[in-house]
């Protein structure tokens, strides 16, 4: 782990990424910041600690000293992924930033006294630029319920309750799929993107996690196919690292890729690990 607290702050501030590169740094879980020119995402950001879910790291920062946001992404309302304990100080500390998340999140968000205008809660499929990039809710779909039942919930305004995002900075392009399984409408938004930087989750599901309330993502297998579906340049490789009882052995990821495409470069990312992209 390369840095800590206000160290990470402080080297994302320092930073300069010029035109066609993206500066990532991961959080750990889902989360990550990405830097291109003066625009800082958070994206997914779990800063906080819960008796009931211990942790195997720190936090890499605490919320509070964040103050540096320009827009800030949750996904959706899980705890490590919509945080009332990281959105609340974040957004205090970043009074400039705005958060885009879902319906569910927003309300997480209002609990935690973000102001509602603050808050955006995109459609599916629609770009829109915001502080120096743009974005596109992209359709997901967490594992599988209680019932055993798919899903893809999406209200009235086409508003969906799990999502990822792409998201297109400094020349640089990003899908980040939020927590997800391959479903048919996932495939139709993605299929042929090609998108510089695939970030896909890959820490799987199973019968008895499901049974427990844990519903799953994509396997290891079907992310590294995932990606090569969509043309995907690279692949970072996410949620996988902070719970002990909802991850995998993180060979497999590497078995998979030797198997199903060996020369896609692919990466997983310690906590407080910058990765520097540049598109040649």
């Amino acid at each position: 782990m390369t840095t800590r607290n206000s160290e990470l702050t402080a080297q994302i501030d320092r930073l300069a990424v010029p035109h066609g590169q993206l500066a990532i740094w991961a959080l750990g879980q889902a989360g990550f910041v990405f830097k291109g020119g003066e625009t800082i995402v958070y994206i997914d950001p779990y800063l906080s600690e819960d008796p009931g879910l211990p942790r195997r790291f720190p936090p890499p920062v605490q919320p509070d000293q964040v103050r540096h946001a320009t827009v800030v992404f949750a996904t959706h309302e899980h705890l490590d992924h919509a945080d009332a304990k990281t959105l609340g100080p974040l957004m205090a500390a970043s009074p400039h930033a705005t958060l885009v998340t879902s319906p569910q999140g927003r309300q997480i968000a209002l609990d935690a006294d973000v102001a509602a205008e603050r808050i955006i809660t995109p459609p599916l499929g629609e770009r829109r630029e915001l502080a120096g990039l743009a974005y596109t809710a992209i359709p997901a779909m967490h594992g599988l319920d209680s019932a055993s039942a798919y899903r893809f919930e999406v209200d009235d305004e086409r508003r969906a309750r799990w999502q990822g995002f792409r998201i297109e900075l400094n020349g640089v392009s990003v899908y980040h799929a939020g927590d997800t399984i391959v479903f048919p409408e996932l495939l139709d938004a993605v299929r042929d993107s090609r998108p510089d930087i695939t970030m896909l989750p890959i820490n799987g599901r199973d019968h008895y996690r499901e049974r427990t309330g844990v519903v799953g993502n994509l396997w290891p297998g079907e992310a590294v196919e995932l990606a090569v579906e969509i043309g995907g340049k690279l692949l970072l490789a996410y949620h996988n690292d902070l719970f002990a009882g909802n991850r995998v052995a993180p060979g497999l990821l590497f078995d998979e890729l030797d198997r199903r495409a060996p020369f896609m470069p692919c990466h997983t990312l310690q906590p407080g690990e910058l990765y520097l992209y540049t598109e040649l």
